[in-house]
């Protein structure tokens, strides 16, 4: 078993149970342990006045650090968390695609910001309170919070082992290089023994509610925290009507669609496209007008919102998606599937190849694992290519993909 007792430990503490948790495991093991509060949005704009997140959760994390006897650092990326996460959010919705910013987030402020800190301030790893696992393709020995010594093979991301809570789809873009140094203490637990875990220890923070707001943000309605940056244009709702077609499979409704073309009928006034995305059901506003109503389009150029009254409509559903933005964090986890791959840079870029190979996919956070394949098109440009069709995807959105349970990466669909 290795000394850790010399090796220092950054954790990332946000005032929530799963980080609380996590920094009492890395001193359970003999660590040296810190803590990092992050102070990355602290504008009250649109928010209810006794909602100012950062100042309960930093109250938090100080409760935490006092209770643990660690040191606290507080760290001030608020201008830096504005400029690339939040401006992208609201560039990416202005422009009517569906932005992720806790997939942002975790790019550029936790894995970026934060984890320089650590390697830059003699730390030898950063740890966050996420459920995912990482480990070296040669097991490591003893318990998963000990770091595997010797020589390194290539190290993998791998699913949590409470699958339900698993967040390796907003942490995708963690850099290959960087897992060597990264720890996710409470990856090999489910959330119940977790939780169970700090009121055993007599955490202060073991009975506070999980999170579920806007990423450092808080609790707000999406549509009223846009109002503050996206300037609303209302325009057309227009409903595509098709005539009713009996005893056709759903590739022959498809492949019927040229000889039944798609009428359209005014609905209604949508308050702004930004407001909209592909499949949405809930908050088309055109009163009691029968429905429900799926949005099946968003035409930019003539402001139009398109929907259908069908959940079946072939419109919802994709074959296959582009990708842009990737990031592909296993080499081994690639080699497996006979992906060929050439470096460039820090990163792992797979080679130009006209095979494809069967993954499973997620476009969404706890969205279901779905059979795939990949091809590589050109620089920085990947089809995906589903199994079977796939409901309501937007431009935008993320879809990372797996080899079992190891995660391979992923990128930014078109």
């Amino acid at each position: 078993m290795p000394n850790v007792s010399r090796k220092k430990v950054l954790v990332g503490l946000s005032g929530g149970v799963d980080s609380a948790v996590s920094a009492y495991l890395l001193l359970k093991a003999g660590y040296e342990v810190e803590g990092a509060f992050m102070k990355n949005w602290s504008s009250t704009a649109g928010l209810k006045v006794q909602d100012c997140p950062w100042l309960q959760d930093r109250q938090e994390a100080l409760r935490v650090a006092a209770h643990l006897g660690i040191k606290l650092h507080t760290l001030d990326f608020e201008k830096q968390y504005s400029k690339n996460v939040m401006d992208y959010f609201f560039r990416e919705y202005k422009a009517g695609r569906t932005p992720n910013p806790d997939v942002m987030c975790n790019k550029e402020i936790k894995f970026k910001l934060l984890y320089n800190f650590a390697m830059k301030n003699g730390f030898d790893y950063l740890a966050t309170g996420h459920y995912a696992r990482s480990e070296g393709t040669k097991p490591r020995s003893g318990r998963a919070l000990r770091p595997t010594t010797g020589a390194r093979a290539d190290y993998r991301l791998l699913r949590s082992r409470d699958e339900f809570k698993d967040q390796t789809y907003f942490i995708y873009n963690i850099k290959p290089e960087q897992l060597p140094h990264i720890l996710f203490p409470i990856g090999g637990m489910k959330k119940t023994e977790v939780k169970k875990l700090a009121k055993k220890i007599g955490l202060p923070n073991a009975n506070r509610k999980e999170s579920m707001g806007l990423c450092f943000v808080g609790k707000i309605r999406l549509k009223d925290f846009l109002k503050q940056k996206v300037k609303a244009k209302p325009g057309k709702i227009m409903l595509g009507l098709r005539a009713k077609v009996v005893g056709l499979s759903r590739t022959q409704r498809s492949s019927d669609l040229a000889l039944n073309p798609i009428r359209y009928t005014l609905l209604g006034r949508h308050s702004g496209l930004h407001n909209y995305t592909i499949g949405q059901r809930q908050g088309i506003a055109v009163g009691g007008k029968g429905g429900p109503y799926y949005v099946i389009r968003k035409d930019l150029k003539k402001n139009i919102l398109y929907v259908t009254a069908d959940a079946n409509d072939p419109g919802l559903e994709v074959s296959e998606v582009e990708l842009h933005s990737t990031n592909w964090i296993s080499e081994e986890g690639l080699r497996a599937k006979g992906i060929g791959l050439s470096k460039k840079g820090s990163g792992i870029n797979l080679a130009l190849s006209p095979i494809t190979y069967t993954l499973t996919a997620r476009y969404r956070h706890q969205g279901k694992l779905v059979p795939c394949s990949l091809e590589k098109l050109g620089k920085d440009q990947y089809k995906v290519k589903f199994k079977t069709p796939q409901k309501a995807l937007a431009s935008g959105q993320s879809v990372v993909l797996y080899s079992g349970k190891v995660c391979l990466g992923g990128g930014v669909i078109a």
